[in-house]
């Protein structure tokens, strides 16, 4: 029997307590003990990206970060994503314009994209193509993928116009 850990973690905004094997990745950690799916196993050897996630606001291979590496860290998974059960501007963008096809990389791409957009809400296509290179897509040749993340950045810049325009009015 192995030597479990217990590994407390904020996942998703929500503070977790768990109890893992100590040589679990942070992918398993995730998958198997927080039940979060969404991220996927692909190289597992952090070559493809499949398995990203934010850690802390920034994008990591979960396949390649031990667990117990992460205690009291923030992590976001592409459940997370969602707010108040409303889809992140880029996930419908991704929908809207066919940006995945088999689906599996497209968690991993999402997280990284969202990085992107915190950092930069107005990117250039190569400033896309340069957070995403890490992330391996065989179905889509990527172009709806970098024409989604600019989607979702003009969206979300309008939100933001929006909410601060409202602010204007509402303080008159």
């Amino acid at each position: 029997m192995t030597d479990k850990l217990r590994l407390g973690l904020d996942i998703n905004g929500e503070p977790k307590d768990l109890l893992v094997d100590g040589y679990k990745t942070l992918l398993e950690v995730l998958r198997e003990d927080a039940r979060l799916t969404g991220t996927k196993h692909g190289c597992e050897l952090g070559e493809c990206g499949a398995c990203a996630v934010l850690l802390d606001g920034e994008p990591v291979l979960s396949c390649l970060v031990l667990g117990a590496e992460c205690q009291g860290r923030h992590v976001t998974t592409v459940e997370g994503l969602t707010e108040n059960g409303r889809l992140h501007p880029l996930q419908e963008c991704f929908a809207d314009l066919g940006a995945a096809q088999c689906g599996y990389c497209t968690p991993g791409i999402l997280v990284t994209a969202k990085a992107l957009l915190d950092r930069d809400p107005s990117p250039s296509r190569a400033s896309i193509q340069e957070a995403l290179a890490g992330n391996l897509c065989r179905c889509t040749g990527y172009l709806q993928i970098f024409e989604a993340v600019e989607a979702a950045a003009k969206k979300m810049a309008q939100a933001a116009t929006s909410a601060a325009s409202s602010d204007r009015e509402s303080s008159r």
